[in-house]
């Protein structure tokens, strides 16, 4: 007889075969809560919004953690339409663990968005993949980005640390009155008023992103640091919020410099990069 541990151990593999690990620019600096591949009910009724139709509506989904860093939801296959299902181009079977399929309403398709599981723990589960669907919803919250990981929390503090932030010896920030941003799992991230800082150095670019870690922050818009000669110091060291989500609403207005691009001193305390 399989055990629950054999099971767990072939769904790791599943999940780690079917989508290896991606690389991260965030600093992990505690261990997850799980050292494997873990699978859990979500709570919420969740609904999948694509081309005018909910093709998914149920109370049954379930949280998977492909990676530490945050979970995807996974479905009853039962909670998918077939209707809405045509096989994807190519082998629809690999290894008889997954058959991938095109999501389809009408004239609106998305290539290759959902994959059935076959095989281990997630038998019998299909995934969409995010960026397929026009929304998703927990209950009658819009939720952006990926689900919210149970096991993590964000809270943003108000500090009256001197922080100073410099480019190869160039002030470029200084203030006793930043926002703290605590996140489980990763390093305090420091959020400055930009009137404590140069703004004349801060060069607006065009990158733009939706952090995988904090989707309550909403869309991240980005600045560089220029010398006022034009020569630049750091390409998109500096981020900022236009409309955070009301979770971290207490950040709108300021900007966080990446300490990995930057030198920081905290309470005149260099700190490390």
């Amino acid at each position: 007889m399989t055990t629950t541990s054999q099971r767990f151990h072939q769904a790791t593999l599943l999940l780690s075969s079917a989508y290896p690990p991606q690389r991260s620019t965030y600093q992990i600096i505690m261990a997850p809560p799980f050292t494997d591949a873990h699978i859990e009910p979500a709570r919420p009724r969740i609904r999948v919004l694509f081309g005018g139709k909910f093709v998914i509506d149920t109370s049954q989904a379930k949280l998977v953690w492909e990676h530490p860093y945050y979970p995807y939801y996974y479905f009853p296959a039962e909670a998918l339409s077939t209707s809405y299902l045509r096989p994807a181009e190519g082998p629809p079977i690999v290894d008889g663990e997954k058959a991938t399929f095109d999501l389809v309403v009408g004239d609106r398709v998305a290539k290759a968005a959902v994959t059935k599981f076959a095989s281990g723990d997630v038998k019998d589960l299909v995934k969409i993949e995010w960026s397929a669907a026009d929304a998703w919803f927990e209950e009658e919250d819009q939720v952006w980005v990926h689900p919210r990981d149970p096991y993590k929390r964000v809270d943003v503090r108000q500090s009256s640390k001197h922080i100073v932030v410099k480019v190869d010896d160039v002030e470029v920030a200084n203030t006793h009155q930043p926002r703290l941003l605590f996140e489980t799992g990763l390093r305090t991230r420091t959020y400055i008023p930009k009137t404590d800082c140069r703004l004349d150095l801060l060069q607006p670019s065009q990158l733009t992103t939706e952090c995988p870690r904090l989707p309550s922050t909403g869309v991240a818009n980005y600045y560089s640091i220029h010398l006022p000669n034009g020569d630049e110091l750091a390409k998109d060291a500096v981020w900022w919020y236009r409309s955070p989500l009301p979770e971290c609403a207490t950040i709108q207005g300021y900007v966080a410099f990446y300490d990995e691009k930057v030198d920081v001193w905290v309470d005149g305390v260099k700190q490390p990069k």
